[in-house]
């Protein structure tokens, strides 16, 4: 799900005098996401249960995705404020700050005093009747502090969002720890940023990951160019801008409802796709014939990429332990006219042995494995704070397991692209130097790491390697190719 700038309008439906609808469904989503559930599994859910008009929509999206980013801010804000620290909080009462503090403090839509008494409204309807005052208290609290620390403004301007959110409070000495609750991070992911980067850069990657991420579509050659197609969806009052690093990608500035109801979807002439997702296929370099495999590759973006590639010679299988997924990247390629893909629901890493006919098989061979995303965290709210160090230990050993059991696959001479949409150095460059460790005559040709920033576009990374030729006097079997 696409998530909306903090510019999104906000006027309430006439049947919500109050406003309280929509914030009343952004604190069910906080409370949910804190028991675990995903945000966006979460916020459809209560969206689907309620007749919001579409103004009112955006609004408990923006707040639900804002508030749940913006965590670890929003948290030192009650500590500052509250005679209780955040975490001692009763969840409930937590949850309902972060509704009307990221209002304060984030959107230039709702005036302060909207914020407030919705605020302390919900909590009356809400249960919290008898911590009503607190509400008020620390909300308010929050607005004088805010007032004290900048210069006098114009009236009814007061606690305007263009002002850092982190205004007024005091921030830690260290750069990490300071860069972890200026901009939402947990702190290992901050101190990280800083060894990785320099601190204007590590500066950039968060607040890209605050940020509402472009809308990036991929445009199907096959179906239609670029250039109609941006005059499609200028005809009908949407605007779409070519990305100069992506000959086939199109940007949409602003957000425009259902995709599928937009000029060329139902005809499959486009899809959804990140402009530097775009860049990983070119860097496997597909030629029509071949045999390729992409491996865990639901929902499809790159098989039908891939398949696109093949021109309608050659063979993609894509390989995914979902089969609820699968299905979704059959009715893709279905949608974009790829015919030449076949699909199988198992793990990847066991081919070799599930399909031992597959041995040497595989001209090229896309890994989009499995990790943490941490260069896509702005498009999923809640992902910063599922992840940590454990888990990525765990990741870092089925990527290098999905790298061992491939690799067979491959023909000699083949080429085999390891991606992620991750910035993580260990399941990187570190995971790929793992790999090669062990096959000293496999070759690095070529290597890319893209990071999030304010030139738009996720974090990916992507690794092109090449398995030998069979040494001097050996029989390369090399099966023909298809089409």
């Amino acid at each position: 799900m696409a998530t909306p700038s903090a510019a999104s309008p906000t006027p309430e439906s006439p049947g919500n005098p109050e406003g309280v609808a929509s914030r009343r469904i952004a604190w069910r989503v906080l409370q949910a996401v804190a028991a675990g559930a995903y945000a966006d599994a979460a916020l459809e859910r209560e969206l689907a249960g309620s007749n919001l008009a579409p103004l009112d929509r955006a609004l408990a999206t923006e707040l639900a995705y804002g508030a749940i980013r913006q965590r670890r801010l929003l948290d030192g804000w009650i500590d500052a404020q509250a005679r209780v620290p955040a975490l001692r909080q009763p969840p409930p009462l937590r949850w309902l700050l972060h509704v009307g503090l990221y209002q304060l403090l984030f959107s230039d839509r709702v005036p302060a005093a909207a914020a407030v008494s919705t605020t302390v409204e919900l909590a009356k309807r809400g249960g919290l009747a008898r911590l009503a005052p607190v509400v008020n208290g620390i909300l308010r609290g929050v607005l004088r502090t805010r007032s004290r620390a900048q210069a006098p403004l114009p009236s009814g301007q007061e606690g305007q969002p263009s002002l850092p959110a982190w205004l007024g409070l005091a921030l830690p000495a260290d750069p990490a720890a300071s860069l972890a609750l200026r901009r939402s991070l947990p702190e290992w992911l901050a101190a990280d940023l800083l060894r990785w980067l320099p601190p204007e850069r590590a500066e950039a990657f968060a607040e890209a990951a605050n940020g509402s991420p472009p809308l990036d579509l991929r445009v199907n050659a096959g179906r239609i160019t670029p250039e109609a197609l941006r005059a499609d969806f200028a005809a009908v009052g949407v605007a779409a801008e070519p990305v100069a690093e992506a000959p086939l990608a199109l940007t949409l500035p602003e957000r425009c409802g259902d995709l599928r109801g937009l000029p060329g979807f139902q005809e499959g002439q486009w899809c959804v796709q990140d402009r530097h997702a775009q860049a990983v296929v070119p860097l496997l370099d597909p030629q029509p014939g071949e045999r390729i495999l992409d491996a865990c590759a639901a929902p499809g973006g790159k098989t039908t990429q891939i398949a696109a590639c093949l021109e309608e010679r050659g063979e993609v299988w894509a390989v995914d332990r979902s089969e609820p997924r699968l299905r979704r990247l059959v009715e893709n390629a279905k949608r974009m006219g790829e015919a030449t893909i076949h699909t199988l629901a198992a793990d990847a890493a066991e081919l070799a042995s599930l399909r031992p006919e597959w041995r040497d098989h595989f001209d090229r061979i896309l890994l989009d494995a499995p990790c943490s995303g941490l260069g896509t965290l702005a498009r999923h709210a809640d992902a910063r704070w599922r992840v940590d160090l454990a888990n990525i230990d765990e990741l870092v050993d089925v990527q290098s397991r999905l790298l061992e059991g491939l690799a067979p696959l491959l023909l000699p001479g083949g080429h085999l692209v390891y991606a992620t949409c991750t910035v993580h150095p260990r399941e990187n460059g570190e995971r790929v130097r793992h790999f090669l460790d062990q096959r000293p005559d496999w070759r690095l040709l070529e290597e890319r790491q893209w990071w999030p920033g304010r030139d738009g576009g996720d974090g990916f990374y992507a690794a092109l390697m090449q398995r030998p030729l069979l040494r001097e006097g050996a029989v390369e079997l090399k099966p023909a190719a298809v089409g």
